[in-house]
């Protein structure tokens, strides 16, 4: 494994030099082995960065950066949001959730719809603010969706312990959070879909650190590099993928070494398994994954929302012509979608990829990548 630092006292501007973009864009052409090579991007915060800074098109030609499963609203599957709709129908029940939530349809309806009417569905910039609410609000019962990777993952975690710490007994969590590593061996494995290399998430590995991607590389031979989110950052991993498939290498690399570190926060870590357990966990458009899923562990199953209001997840498929599941693996790219920008487009979404600002169609929709 190797591990780029970046000076504490370097001048961060240089991360949109334009000149140091250039000079990258020039090594990526110049070491660029030819042929087709797909890097995949985990996270949907990659996506909408090289959306923005319009990175595609600095690419060269056969290089494709593919979209992963790295947005949590977009892989939450159907089943989880029927669920937090039914709830959020009962008298009493009021809905917490991150605000990219409230508009994923369910099978019939979004959360949205659910406030409109009548609904108590309320948008939170963090879990940790419906411990005020409960207290307050004794005689409601306060369920907060639980998305997300092992970013947000440790201060759902804190908010389960400091419920149980006031002695909270009207909060509980719909637990959907969810594992980057094994969702990776997947997409290793997959073979409608052939991966380069991967571009690790940056916000993720500051949690799990850079050496939690050396099984990649040791069981599936593919090159991962972690990177940050500005301009030079995203190329500086690109130029690493590039210069490893054309080398026949496959090495964990990090270019992010400002935020990330090999072991990552093990304060955070320990949080997460203190309150939580890996579980077996449906991907929308993957399909249920060995140990990829956070479930609340023995003693906290008194904040499981499911079995306190005695709740069944029930499979539901995508709605007609929805093509988020094979985004989402990278087989398709958002543009080959049928509803891509004609019936589904951010005012009026089909699928959840439209609707995250994490999504990859989202991203492709508002940037106008083709």
């Amino acid at each position: 494994m190797e591990r780029r630092l970046i000076r504490r006292d370097m001048d961060f501007s240089r991360f949109k030099d334009r000149d140091y973009v250039r000079r990258l864009v020039e090594k990526i052409h110049r070491d660029y082995p030819g042929g087709r090579v797909n890097i995949m991007e985990v996270c949907g915060t990659h996506t909408m960065a090289i959306g923005s800074y319009g990175l595609r098109r600095l690419m060269p030609d056969g290089l494709q950066l593919l979209s992963g499963p790295g947005c949590p609203v977009c892989v939450t599957p159907n089943s989880i949001i029927n669920a937090s709709i039914e709830l959020a129908q009962k008298e009493g029940v009021v809905i917490t959730t991150f605000g990219d939530m409230m508009r994923v349809p369910g099978t019939e309806k979004n959360l949205e719809v659910c406030r409109a009417e009548g609904a108590d569905v309320r948008v939170l910039y963090s879990p940790y603010d419906m411990i005020a609410m409960a207290e307050s609000e004794r005689d409601k019962e306060f369920v907060f969706i639980s998305v997300g990777f092992e970013t947000t993952t440790p201060g759902i975690a804190l908010t389960v312990l400091e419920a149980k710490k006031r002695g909270l007994k009207n909060v509980s969590f719909i637990c959907a959070n969810r594992l980057v590593i094994p969702a990776l061996k997947v997409l290793s494995q997959a073979e409608d879909i052939n991966i380069d290399g991967y571009l690790c998430p940056g916000h993720v590995s500051v949690i799990i650190g850079y050496g939690a991607y050396q099984v990649i590389v040791d069981e599936y031979k593919i090159p991962c590099v972690v990177a940050g989110f500005e301009p030079v950052d995203i190329l500086m991993g690109v130029y690493e993928i590039v210069k490893q498939v054309k080398n026949g290498e496959s090495r964990v690399v990090n270019t992010y070494g400002r935020a990330v570190t090999e072991e990552g926060n093990l304060e955070a870590q320990k949080t997460m398994e203190e309150v939580f357990e890996p579980v077996d966990a449906e991907w929308r458009g993957i399909g249920i994954i060995p140990k990829s899923g956070l479930g609340l562990r023995d003693e906290y199953s008194e904040y499981d929302a499911l079995k306190k209001f005695n709740i069944e997840l029930k499979e539901a498929p995508d709605p007609p012509g929805c093509k988020c599941g094979e985004i989402l693996k990278g087989v398709l790219l958002p543009t080959e979608c049928p509803l891509f920008g004609t019936k589904c487009k951010p005012e009026s979404p089909v699928g959840p990829c439209m609707v995250s600002s994490e999504g990859s169609c989202a991203a492709y929709y508002k940037y106008g990548e083709v």
